[in-house]
């Protein structure tokens, strides 16, 4: 398969202790203790996160406009439900040109990077970040896989990506879904597995990256491309973790959060992403669940109940009391918690198995 690179700046699993993490409290509680990383990038670019998760967030909430409605044309959405809800779960066009306006790294002082198109098996191209981080720290040979929300695109979560590569020290990869960005084609189920799929195979095929551990990162709907990414690839031992941000259970379950009057009718959902039913199938990779209490689109039940039925090996649970559906980025000890899990359940993983009481 050829790829192309539009811009190149620079040429070029253990047995472990299932925990609920001994730094982190089960479902229910929260805690605060955590190391205390340099922050400055955090800092730096706080205004943009907030803009940015301000924005995400109110394209979050057109799902949840038909519930605001009259009951006359709520009756008249829900009818539509079978139709039309590709429209509103993949509302790739929100925020205002998403499809044209895609920030770039450099724009957030990135330098050494890639722009990649990725041609998929079934004809469409794919628009995707490579990013570098430090060369020859003990995360080099990590490279994070971003998997994005259903709005906005690969260029909106860049701060994020920054944060990673200069707090973390590894390397991150974003792929943009069919029909969001630059890529071509049109989003639903099937296609966004078969993108994330074909990600993970450039990333095997790749001579600077064959040999690599991924870590596979997913917000919202991205949670549950990486679910099933991750159920479909654990045997192969290159999945060294699954972080999990604010995701739901299955699509049929969160419609009647999202689209009240559709509550009895999720049924005529045909875009399932059944993450509830996969999830427990995932017992070899370790699993970080990052869940903002204040989620306004999917109930943090969703993540709770999602980590309640993870079967890993080594699950570790954080909470965010002031974060919401798109801000939960934003939380002291957001980033710590990702760079902790990184350092104590990747890289120095205990290769004694117990269970824990939950």
């Amino acid at each position: 398969m050829r790829y192309s690179i539009r811009r190149s700046t620079t040429p070029s699993p253990k047995n472990g202790k299932m925990t609920s993490n001994s730094n982190t409290p089960p479902p229910g509680s929260t805690n605060n203790n955590h190391n205390h990383h340099h922050r400055s990038d955090n800092n730096m670019m706080n205004g943009y996160f907030g803009q940015t998760a301000s924005f995400l967030t109110s394209a979050a909430g057109y799902m949840r406009l038909p519930a605001l409605a009259s009951t006359g044309i709520a009756a008249i959405l829900t009818s539509l439900l079978y139709f039309k809800q590709k429209a509103l779960i993949y509302p790739s066009h929100m925020p205002t040109n998403s499809r044209t306006d895609i920030p770039r790294p450099t724009q957030f002082g990135i330098k050494d990077f890639e722009e990649l198109v990725i041609p998929t098996d079934d004809g469409e191209k794919l628009s995707a970040y490579y990013i570098r981080g430090p060369r020859g720290g003990k995360n080099s040979d990590i490279t994070i896989i971003m998997f994005h929300g259903n709005a906005g695109n690969i260029g909106h979560r860049l701060p994020i990506a920054r944060v990673f590569i200069n707090m973390i020290g590894c390397n991150v990869f974003m792929l943009e879904y069919r029909g969001y960005g630059a890529s071509t084609g049109e989003p639903d189920e099937s296609g966004l597995g078969i993108d994330a799929q074909t990600g993970l195979n450039y990333l095997r095929e790749r001579a600077e990256t064959r040999h690599h551990r991924f870590v596979v990162y997913g917000q919202s709907l991205g949670g549950a491309v990486s679910i099933k990414l991750v159920a479909k690839n654990q045997e192969r031992g290159d999945i060294a973790g699954l972080i999990l941000e604010n995701t739901f259970l299955s699509m049929r379950k969160l419609i009647p959060s999202v689209l009240p009057p559709a509550k009895y009718f999720t049924l005529l959902c045909h875009q399932v992403w059944p993450s509830e039913a996969t999830l427990p199938s995932i017992t070899k990779i370790p699993i970080l669940f990052l869940s903002g209490l204040q989620d306004e689109i999917i109930p943090p039940s969703h993540m709770t109940q999602l980590y309640n039925v993870s079967t890993s090996f080594s699950k570790t649970w954080k909470t965010f009391p002031g974060g919401d559906h798109n801000s939960s980025v934003l939380e002291e000890g957001y980033f710590e918690a990702i760079s902790d899990f990184i350092a104590d359940s990747i890289n120095d993983a205990p290769v004694t198995e117990t269970k824990s009481q939950l």
